[in-house]
Formats: C-alpha cells, structure tokens, sequence
C-alpha cells in the first residue's frame, strides 16, 4: 500500500510548519510485513533484505526531480555504527548510487550520540536531533538526495536537510522504503 498524499496535497504536520526539503518519497507503509523486514535489516543484521529494498527505491526514483545530483545516507553516529557493523541507510543507498550514476556525499557526520528515535514522541524527537549533524566542507552538490529506511516524524530528515541546506545545498529531497501514519 502506498503512503503518499495525492500530488499538491501536504500532510498538515507540513502545511502548518513547512520542511526545508521539497519532496518526501516513500512509497510504502511501516506495517507488517515491512516493518518486520526493515527491523531484520536495521537491528538483526539481515543484509540481504538491503538489495531488495534498493530495488524498490530504484524503481521510485521517477517520482523525484530529475535533477537530484548526490545521495546521502542519513549518518549514524560513529559508535552505533561500529556496534551494529553498518549503516542500513547508506546499505539502501549504494545499489541507488551505482544504478543512477550518482555519487555519495561524504563529510556529512552524526556528531551527537542521540537515544533511539523509535523511543521518543514527534516533540522529543525535534529536541533530540537539535544541531545532531555537522557537514565539515561545503556543499557543492545542488540537489541532494536524503535516503533513509522509514521517514515517521519527519525530524531527522528536517534536521539533516536543514544543516544541508546552511551549507550549500540549493534543494533537499528524501527517499526513503516506509512511511509510518
């Protein structure tokens, strides 16, 4: 089941505070079987569920501006990273990059180790995330990409995009396989 809003209409979380991204892709629902995939992926190491994924994330890529020219993982921090052996963002986004000939920003780091999103309400996960990411050169890329494996308040995305965006970036989208209601 899709979970995007007809075109031109916004969610009202974003028509009440506009996002600093211009369009969010996520083209499936965070129920059952795709939660239960996604949480394989993400916390039982189950890389192969990764390919699949992508594959849907490639076939999604249509619905973006054709004009998105570098892709970015969202970051985690270097030591829930080391713990878990990988990021399952940038696990999504390397069959993306090698398919559409983009390239992976780099410099673009979680500098805070922040609780589990998941754990927290949309308020708690705004002051969570707050000055969460540092990007260490400019940006040069004029279009970029934010890939994640499910979008649910929106708050990292609005966080990322935003310290993007200070650094250069002219336009931010995301992509990510789930959408929570």
């Amino acid at each position: 089941m899709s979970a995007e809003l007809p075109a031109g209409v916004h969610c009202a979380s974003c028509q009440e505070r506009p996002p600093p991204f211009v369009s969010t892709v996520a083209p499936l629902l965070y129920e059952f079987p795709v939660d239960a995939g996604l949480k394989a992926l993400k916390f039982r190491r189950r890389l192969q569920y990764a390919p699949a994924f992508a594959e849907l994330l490639i076939a999604t890529m249509p619905r973006l501006d054709a004009d998105v020219d570098a892709l970015l993982p969202v970051p985690l921090h270097w030591r829930r990273q080391a713990f878990r052996g990988f990021n399952q963002a940038t696990e999504l986004a390397k069959p993306l990059a090698r398919h559409c000939g983009l390239p992976i920003l780099k410099g673009v780091t979680r500098r805070r180790a922040t609780p589990f999103q998941s754990a927290l309400d949309a308020k708690e996960r705004s002051k969570n995330l707050a000055q969460a990411f540092t990007v260490r050169k400019r940006v040069t890329s004029r279009h970029v990409l934010i890939v994640d494996d499910v979008v649910t308040t929106g708050a990292t995305t609005r966080q990322l995009a935003a310290t993007l965006i200070a650094r250069g970036a002219e336009k931010v989208s995301v992509l990510a396989v789930a959408r929570a209601e």
